[in-house]
């Protein structure tokens, strides 16, 4: 186990190529200590902890439609665009079985970002004893605003992690780590835009009653890429280890095995040209 942080971003369907990542690194046991992922990124690094070596590739490329993330008829069932029932219940109990055992007996450390929506803010959660609970926290940080509702933890609402923390680089350095392995799902440059007017319409429409959670969801762009900004002048200082797509990334809610097979290849070979280079930067062929 290397003393290094582990930080994955989201962006549902995108999170093929932090699968492709992740399971090269599985392969060549590499094992860093802590992991903290928000949205799509938490649920590649919980299936990291509990070294599951294809199973975020298997919940996000479908067999069949009937394995789609997104479903229209979901709106009537479960007030979300998204199949969450599928993603966190059928997946992981039945029909892509998530290991809780080796996960929770694990000295990995592991976080997932969610978002208060009374307070706007970032908390990071893990549960190594309730299966429910835990599952529940995936849920919540994949949990994106409009697009599915919020998710009730301990009698208090909360949203996708995106929201708030979207790339956790920061929280892991304040934990202690300072050797970081970041993996993003956007190409180098790319900085999001403000939210348009019908996004802005939305999003107060739905949390018009939470001031704080509002304000974070119409400014999340300034704080995300500001961080974008940190995370490419550290990277080019040698204090980060970056991951990126280098070719177009799939949209977010890609439903064609034939495009998100790609991406998941891209990012499979890009962790194994660049292993040798990451070993360096950890350390580990000195």
């Amino acid at each position: 186990m290397i003393h290094a942080g582990l930080v994955l971003e989201g962006g549902a369907e995108r999170g093929i190529f932090t699968a492709g990542v992740l399971d090269y690194l599985m392969e060549k046991e590499l094992w860093l200590e802590y992991t903290c992922g928000v949205s799509a990124g938490a649920c590649a690094g919980v299936d990291y902890v509990s070294r599951q070596i294809g199973r975020t590739r298997d919940a996000l490329i479908p067999r069949d439609r009937s394995y789609r993330m997104a479903k229209p008829s979901c709106l009537l069932t479960q007030r979300s665009l998204i199949d969450m029932d599928m993603l966190f219940d059928r997946f992981p109990n039945d029909l892509i079985p998530f290991d809780y055992d080796t996960y929770f007996a694990s000295d990995l450390l592991c976080e997932m970002v969610v978002t208060d929506c009374a307070t706007g803010r970032a908390e990071y959660m893990d549960d190594r004893k309730d299966r429910d609970r835990f599952m529940t926290i995936c849920r919540a940080s994949s949990s994106i605003p409009v697009f599915a509702p919020p998710v009730g933890i301990d009698g208090r609402l909360y949203v996708d992690g995106e929201v708030s923390d979207a790339i956790p680089v920061l929280h892991s350095m304040k934990k202690g780590y300072r050797k970081n392995i970041v993996v993003l799902t956007r190409q180098k440059g790319y900085r999001k835009k403000a939210p348009g007017s019908l996004m802005k319409a939305l999003y107060r429409a739905r949390f018009g009653r939470y001031e704080e959670l509002l304000r974070r969801l119409l400014y999340k762009y300034t704080e995300y890429n500001r961080t974008l900004d940190m995370v490419e002048k550290w990277e080019a200082e040698g204090k980060l280890f970056v991951f990126r797509p280098t070719v177009t990334p799939v949209d977010r809610l890609e439903m064609n095995p034939d495009r998100l097979k790609p991406f998941y290849a891209h990012g499979y070979e890009q962790a194994e040209e660049r292993f040798s280079e990451l070993e360096e930067y950890l350390g580990l062929n000195m």
